[in-house]
């Protein structure tokens, strides 16, 4: 299974990226190639929601 998230400024397709948190953990991103922004996977209790693919 695949999805695609867009921009909704631009209508890009986000690429996969990762950002370094302050505490030197490493978080996965989805972020627009133009620059338009980022989000990020979902948390529960603090914690970054992650699964094994």
């Amino acid at each position: 299974m695949s999805t695609v998230f867009t921009c909704g400024h631009c209508g890009a397709d986000l690429a996969d990226g990762s950002i370094t948190t302050a505490e030197g953990a490493s978080v996965r991103v989805a972020e627009c190639p133009n620059g338009h922004g980022k989000i990020k996977s979902p948390t529960c209790c603090g914690s970054d929601m992650t699964c094994s693919v």
